[in-house]
């Protein structure tokens, strides 16, 4: 039987070791007979046994422990898509998630958010803090680039922000799908320590709050649809759909389409006047 076939993982290490430049990390880089790291060499960067590496490699053993590969993963310098493959090959499970947080986006994802307009578009972290927005984002929802770090916070903005609760069309419902949604994301994305000290804000600010989160209601947040009074366009129905940045599940990317031509039509208008407002208020030169 092929060693693809027989012993994938074991045949994943060892392209992975011997794509790496020994002399690049201390050992000595002369005569060899393969290239690459020696099994050996690994082991010892993983801080594991040299037989215990040979014997996973050879397929023996038994399946190795989550902390193995985790050490493995960083012996052999693996990136994030290949530490989720190599898991999957020994476990048959990604790893438990670990909580990045970020404070900004890469510029083509910024591009990708400009390019959708009229639809506004956001990227929000697992706790969901706002990281990204687009001009129609600005224009329609909230103009994020007022707002300091700690206010471009989705939930304080939905518990504490008067002007956000007047918007919503059933203020009730959509609060209580947020928390939902928030707690299913900062679990899945391992962020439950980070999100402790929002939630014990919320719960001392807003006794709404509170009482959400103690229901313990989970919910999925890929699509719906969104209806807010805005105060010069009137009633304004969306439908979002979010989205997984890739490599980052601390991230998402929520898309918000105008149910009708009229209504895209009516945010490039407020888009528009926006624009202009703001060219005006500039100081000349």
């Amino acid at each position: 039987m092929p060693a693809e076939t027989g012993n994938p993982l074991g045949t994943f290490l060892k392209d992975r070791r011997t794509r790496l430049d020994p002399a690049a990390f201390g050992f000595d880089g002369g005569r060899r007979r393969t290239p690459g790291l020696r099994r050996e060499e690994v082991a010892q960067r993983a801080n594991i046994s040299p037989t215990w590496y040979t014997w996973l490699e050879q397929g023996r053993g038994g399946a190795p422990s989550a902390d193995v590969l985790n050490r493995i993963a960083a012996g052999l310098m693996l990136t994030e898509p290949e530490r989720e493959h190599l898991f999957m090959l020994g476990l048959g499970r990604p790893p438990e998630a670990r909580y990045k947080g970020a404070d900004e986006v890469t510029p083509r994802l910024q591009r990708v958010l400009d390019a959708l307009s009229p639809s506004p578009a956001i990227v929000k972290t697992a706790t969901w803090d706002v990281v990204a927005w687009n001009a129609a984002a600005a224009a329609l929802l909230t103009d994020y680039s007022k707002l300091s770090r700690e206010q471009r916070n989705i939930l304080r903005l939905m518990f504490s922000d008067t002007r956000i609760r007047s918007v919503q069309e059933d203020w009730n419902s959509v609060a209580r799908f947020v928390v939902g949604a928030f707690r299913a994301d900062v679990a899945r994305a391992g962020a439950t320590a980070e999100s402790a000290q929002l939630v014990e804000e919320l719960s001392r600010a807003s006794p709404e709050f509170d009482a959400m989160w103690r229901d313990n209601d989970v919910v999925g947040n890929t699509e719906g649809t969104k209806r807010i009074r805005h105060p010069e366009l009137g009633l304004v129905e969306m439908e979002f759909s979010v989205f997984s940045v890739d490599g980052r599940p601390d991230l998402g990317m929520i898309v918000y389409n105008p149910v009708t031509a009229e209504a895209a039509e009516s945010i490039r208008s407020l888009m528009a006047s926006r624009a202009e407002t703001s060219a005006s208020s500039e100081p000349p030169g």
